[in-house]
């Protein structure tokens, strides 16, 4: 019997599978918006051991120094818990998945004026989900687009294998991987209004721009979700969370993947 698709259409379901990513406008309301902005402004004072560690001395050179990534913060914060498990958005992974899906990580990103971006990269070679595949649902906190640091992405890339990442370059680059995009593939910059959530799959090759902006935060909530018949994940995700919030505990995929050992414990954008 063929799955019928619930909240998304054909045309949506066909653009994701052959272009290997989707954006579906407006599936966070002002509301939600709002909330998600007062619970990590007010975390952008504090200090997470382990999870959100800022220096807070504002004479800090790098912009990413006072203003790190939150690495999962549904592991101590009830908002991001609730919003990694916001019904639109597991209304439309269980669409893109054709089945449902599990919540493996959350990550904020605040992105501030004249920071570094992010080089390319495939978000599955750290999250190591199969059989099947992990999918990013990459929400903008701020409008997004290529001045203030927004998203890049090579379409069809999705049906590259993995690779093992270049050494990237750290002037403009936060993290040090690197994967070339094929001969053929173009890099397409994504724009981005409030509210609105990219989908893409874990193969597709994606990074973003420095923030060229004097006076823009370019802030994001950024959930990475597997499919519910997987049976393996890299063990730093465990564990998973279905829908109301019950977990779920994957075995460890003990794969070194392409570069033969593992490579970093989490993904970032």
């Amino acid at each position: 019997m063929a799955y019928a698709l619930r909240t998304i259409t054909e045309e949506q379901k066909r653009q994701f599978d052959t272009e290997g990513y989707l954006i579906v406008k407006g599936l966070f309301s002002p509301d939600n918006l709002t909330e998600i902005e007062q619970t990590f402004e007010t975390m952008s004072t504090e200090t997470v051991p382990g999870y959100f560690e800022p220096n807070l001395d504002s004479d800090a050179k790098d912009p990413l120094q006072r203003y790190p990534r939150v690495m999962h913060p549904h592991r101590f914060n009830d908002t991001a818990k609730r919003f990694m498990l916001h019904p639109p958005v597991l209304d439309v992974l269980a669409d893109l998945y054709e089945e449902e899906a599990y919540a493996a990580q959350s990550m904020f990103y605040y992105k501030p004026p004249g920071s570094r971006g992010q080089a390319l990269h495939q978000d599955n070679f750290y999250l190591k989900v199969e059989p099947g595949n992990c999918i990013a649902a990459w929400t903008a906190v701020d409008a997004a687009h290529e001045e203030n640091g927004g998203l890049l992405i090579v379409p069809k890339t999705q049906a590259h294998e993995i690779s093992c990442p270049d050494e990237a370059d750290t002037k403009e680059s936060f993290t040090t991987h690197y994967v070339k995009p094929p001969k053929d593939g173009v890099i397409m910059p994504v724009n981005m209004d409030k509210g609105d959530v990219l989908f893409f799959n874990g193969n597709l090759i994606h990074g973003s721009y420095r923030n060229k902006t004097k006076d823009q935060f370019r802030r994001a909530f950024i959930c990475h979700y597997a499919n519910a018949s997987a049976a393996t994940i890299n063990f730093h995700y465990n564990p998973l969370f279905k829908a109301d919030g019950t977990e779920v505990v994957l075995e460890n995929n003990p794969d070194g993947g392409p570069c033969g050992i593992e490579m970093g414990e989490f993904t970032y954008h």
